[in-house]
């Protein structure tokens, strides 16, 4: 996620020394701080539940200061989960607007969400639900639409390339194999408290499969 960038202090008047007391973040800002917050916690390995209690250690705040900006700790992993939808699905799009469908075009998709992943681990356990297990329901439910919604786009791309005698089912086939593959290597990744990377072998691996 992008760094939000704090205001540095202005001069008081009279031209004193810049003051010592930071500027309120800027609406919207401190929202981004807490995402940001929770991401990072959820990097360290083998990290049990994170409680709303740590995360405001960790900003330095209040609860309830947590609470004026989301309603409940599931909004926080609401704000993460949109996250790496409108990042996954933008470079989705491009990967589709730059390259005609075909193996070559699911290929560069299965290899982006790796790399996607190998970037933001705090991510990934949200990908593969880890970081969701004693979370609302709902969480887990959003995340498996997410995969649903790959596994459509590799289809897609897929066609082009199909068995013309069955084309629909050759290519639901193939996506099917890629997708399951995409999740293995994330569970992988963050059960080995990302020791394992994801990409490793990967273009031997997505050879194999294409």
């Amino acid at each position: 996620m992008t760094h939000a960038e704090l205001d540095s202090p202005e001069p008081t008047p009279g031209g004193d020394s810049p003051a010592v007391v930071r500027k309120r973040p800027k609406p919207g800002e401190r929202r981004v701080q807490i995402l940001q917050a929770l991401a990072t916690m959820l990097e360290q390995p083998g990290a049990e539940r994170i409680t709303t209690a740590a995360l405001a250690a960790r900003l330095e705040v209040s609860e309830a200061a947590l609470y004026r900006h989301f309603a409940s700790k599931a909004q926080m992993f609401e704000g993460l989960i949109e996250f790496i939808e409108q990042s996954v699905f933008t470079l989705i799009n491009q990967i589709a607007e730059r390259e005609a469908p075909g193996p070559s075009q699911a290929g560069r998709i299965v290899a982006m969400l790796i790399q996607f992943a190998e970037k933001n681990p705090g991510m990934t356990r949200v990908m593969v639900g880890d970081a969701l297990v004693f979370e609302n329901e709902r969480l887990q439910q959003r995340m498996n639409q997410f995969f649903d919604k790959v596994e459509a786009s590799l289809k897609q791309c897929l066609r082009a390339s199909a068995d013309a005698a069955t084309p629909t089912v050759d290519a639901q086939v193939r996506a099917s194999v890629m997708t399951a593959f995409i999740v293995g290597r994330l569970q992988r990744f963050a059960r080995s408290g990302f020791k394992r990377m994801p990409s490793e072998h990967l273009e031997a691996s997505l050879a194999r499969m294409l």
